[in-house]
């Protein structure tokens, strides 16, 4: 008995190399769950960002035949820069920057309409100065400064027709000053209004009512209330105003 006994025992080596080897044991399971508690945490974080890209292209390239209600755009208001008729029952809202190449285009497009059609539809201005067009913003002051002298659309058109010699420059105040004076302009009332925090606040204002309707590219443009796909040229553009014009006599 006595010898049997003695065959089932281990030696304090052994003790000691069977305890390191427990460790051991339990370290690499220790080990293998915080690795598998990482990985989980990894795909559930890649799959809230992806559904969260996913809604986010969804909702972007969504039309108003999507399904969903269309992007509508708020009645036109007093504070509206506005061409035509006011009264008129074909309303275009125009969401623009000053810098955007894409605008300028379309510029002489809209001054044309505006001239064919008269009094049988009201153009409307809105700013919208994207965050990556640096001087977007100054030249949106610059043309609500030229408007407390009632020369907005004058300085409109002229930051539009001169785009290429202001809007690379690090600070282009001191160019729309020179419209300014080239407009006849108080010089002095023209440099207080571009500095004040009232035309500040309608410029933000009217960026942030853009960004809140979804908006995230310009010019974007709303038909009687109702966002509609860029015309390609001239035609699609008269057409489309032709048409609403039709259906609302």
């Amino acid at each position: 008995m006595e010898g049997n006994t003695q065959n089932t025992q281990f030696t304090k080596k052994e003790r000691r190399e069977l305890g390191r080897q427990e460790k051991a044991e339990e370290q690499k399971k220790r080990k293998a769950k915080r690795l598998y508690r990482h990985i989980a945490l990894w795909l559930f974080a890649i799959f809230v960002i992806g559904a969260g890209i996913f809604g986010m292209v969804k909702l972007a390239s969504r039309s108003p035949q999507d399904g969903g209600s269309a992007v509508t755009v708020d009645a036109v208001s007093a504070e509206d820069w506005l061409k035509g008729n006011r009264d008129a029952q074909v309303v275009l809202i125009e969401y623009s920057d000053f810098q955007c190449p894409a605008c300028a285009f379309y510029y002489p497009l809209l001054k044309n309409l505006t001239e064919e059609f008269g009094d049988k539809i009201a153009m409307v201005y809105r700013h919208f100065p994207l965050p990556n067009h640096q001087n977007a913003k100054p030249a949106a002051y610059a043309a609500e400064a030229a408007g407390r002298q009632g020369k907005f659309w004058e300085m409109h058109d002229m930051i539009f027709e001169n785009q290429e010699e202001w809007q690379g420059k690090r600070s282009a105040d001191e160019v729309f000053l020179t419209y300014a004076k080239t407009l006849n302009l108080d010089e002095d009332q023209f440099k207080a209004d571009f500095a004040s925090r009232e035309i500040k606040e309608k410029v933000d204002n009217a960026y942030r009512n853009a960004t809140g309707l979804g908006l995230n590219s310009t010019p974007t443009f709303f038909l009687n209330g109702t966002k509609i796909a860029n015309p390609r040229n001239y035609d699609e553009l008269k057409s489309a105003i032709t048409q609403a014009i039709n259906e609302n006599p």
